[in-house]
């Protein structure tokens, strides 16, 4: 489950039903081929203020025309053109009457369906990658004539389709960007979306301005008029509650659903006693007292300590404790007379990652507020940042007035600190070892001001024992994992360099003021090969 989102329910209404945030502006549609980097393409469009939305490579034509888009954009993608089984360009995709950027595969596509020739290089061109400017053309005007790029492929553009002129080669791509104006038509061999390519947001912007017609009218902060107004609009007189964990996803739903319909919201705080330290309580004090949200605290921890005894499968624990989430959810909904409509935080980056957007992205996992939880809750979903990648819902978080804290709180799974308990089951003992363990990395972490720097910093406990002396005794504890790492969007990520007197400070803190550590290790590991949580 993602954070900010209670590993509660996904109801039996159709998610598609709740209004799209973009609704009101223009926007640019990435069509997915497969690439890794496709997410990000629809991110850095929408930075450079014109809302962007990833949507399958064969969604049909008509619904592409529905949206009247100021341009479509064909991302990259690991096959080849000419392979048995390729995804193909339709040619209707090229006669809409707006203009198109291939990226990558989009550009090979886009010149193979035109009569270019699209070929196996003799080497491929993977990361930095110099570029030369033939001929600036309409996409590249005011660019250098030499520049760095990022490549990632093996097939190439040796001859561009009649009408086309060649923009830039590289070393094994002859043709590394090229354009037919009088078409609207235009490809690039490398990614500007990623920050190797330090003139690819420039690029972007002229395709997008210059190119496509668009204004600089989208921002985070537009979503919140948007959007209150779609969900007054959907709710109407009926009442709505909220599964609030307390990170930053639920909470922004929360708010802007509350904004809209007042007190015809109710949010559900179930407490499952595997929080980081005083979260509960700043969660209570801030939405009840501090932003008059109408509150349920329902404190099960014990309830949820019963169900996980014995276990130690992880994947048997985020089960039980998300199923035992969706019984308290129930019974406390329950209670809530003509409650019709749930609210959730779900992101744009959980309906991308669960496969939601069709097929074209793999599904890396299923998020417990995107898909297979139980049918049978009868509600209407309300999800006001379905559209919205992570960055973009704190931004209307700020703007929102949600506290400082709960902003820019770092990312913490719907299970809590019981799937960071490894190897073992969870008790009461280990919950209490690693909050106060977490506790002092937060605060040293805050203290060196690294705290916004990071995505997530953590710790893990493994359920083993090691020897150690303590006190000129011999000690037999736990060890406690420190795990921080770097990351844009989570997709991947790498482990932080955190400096080596802060490190040497938490571990002494750790060892000496939580009782059953005694010692204390680093997690050096990036993502990919490793995922972020341990399990």
């Amino acid at each position: 489950m993602t954070e900010g989102s209670a590993p509660a329910a996904t109801a039996g209404a159709d998610a598609d039903s709740v209004p799209a945030g973009s609704s009101s502006h223009e926007e640019v549609l990435v069509l997915d081929f497969g690439g890794q980097y496709s997410q990000l393409i629809a991110r850095r469009i929408r930075e450079c203020g014109v809302f962007s939305e990833l949507l399958p490579h064969d969604v049909p034509v008509e619904q592409i025309q529905s949206r009247k888009p100021k341009a479509l954009v064909l991302s990259g993608g690991p096959a080849s053109v000419y392979a048995d089984g390729a995804p193909t360009l339709r040619p209707e995709l090229l006669e809409l009457g707006v203009p198109v950027l291939g990226i990558c595969y989009g550009m090979q596509l886009m010149v193979h369906e035109l009569g270019g020739r699209v070929e196996q290089a003799e080497a491929g061109e993977f990361g930095r990658t110099t570029l030369e400017v033939l001929e600036p053309g309409r996409l590249m005007a005011g660019t250098p004539a030499t520049q760095q790029c990022w490549m990632s492929h093996r097939d190439t553009v040796f001859e561009p389709p009649p009408g086309f002129t060649a923009l830039a080669s590289s070393p094994e791509s002859p043709v590394a960007a090229c354009e037919d104006p009088a078409r609207g038509l235009y490809g690039i061999q490398f990614h500007p979306e990623v920050v190797h390519t330090p003139y690819g947001t420039e690029i972007l912007t002229r395709f997008l301005r210059d190119v496509a017609g668009c204004t600089e009218e989208w921002s985070p902060a537009s979503v919140i008029t948007e959007q209150v107004e779609a969900i007054a609009a959907q709710v109407g007189e009926g009442h709505a509650i909220c599964g609030l964990s307390g990170g930053v996803d639920s909470a922004t739903a929360a708010l802007l659903v509350h904004r809209a319909i007042g007190d015809q919201l109710t949010c559900v705080f179930v407490d499952h006693g595997m929080m980081r330290k005083d979260e509960a309580e700043q969660v209570v004090t801030a939405f009840r007292d501090q932003l008059q949200v109408p509150l349920i605290h329902v404190d099960a921890s014990d309830r949820f300590l019963e169900k996980l005894a014995g276990e130690t499968e992880p994947e048997r624990k985020r089960k039980i404790i998300g199923e035992e989430f969706i019984r308290v959810f129930e019974e406390e909904a329950a209670k809530i007379a003509d409650a019709d409509y749930l609210v959730q935080g779900t992101l744009y980056s959980d309906v991308i990652e669960s496969g939601g957007d069709g097929h074209a992205a793999s599904t890396i996992k299923s998020h417990h507020n995107v898909g297979g939880l139980p049918e049978d809750l009868e509600f209407d979903l309300v999800e006001p940042l379905r559209t919205l990648f992570k960055d973009e819902v704190r931004a209307v978080a700020a703007e929102m007035g949600l506290p400082e804290r709960f902003v820019w709180r770092q990312p913490f799974p719907g299970p809590g600190l019981g799937i960071r308990i490894v190897g073992g089951e969870v008790t009461r003992e280990r919950l209490d070892i690693l909050r106060e363990a977490d506790a002092i990395l937060q605060e040293e972490v805050r203290a060196a001001d690294l705290y916004r720097t990071l995505w997530q910093s953590f710790c893990v406990l493994p359920v083993v024992r090691s020897v150690g002396v303590q006190g000129d005794e011999r000690s037999y504890a736990y060890p406690i994992v420190i795990r921080a790492v770097t990351s844009d969007d989570a997709m991947t990520a790498d482990w932080a360099r955190l400096p080596y007197d802060l490190l040497e400070k938490v571990s002494s803190r750790i060892i000496n003021e939580v009782p059953g550590v005694n010692r204390v290790a680093l997690d050096v590991s990036s993502k990919p090969p490793a995922t972020i949580e341990w399990e």
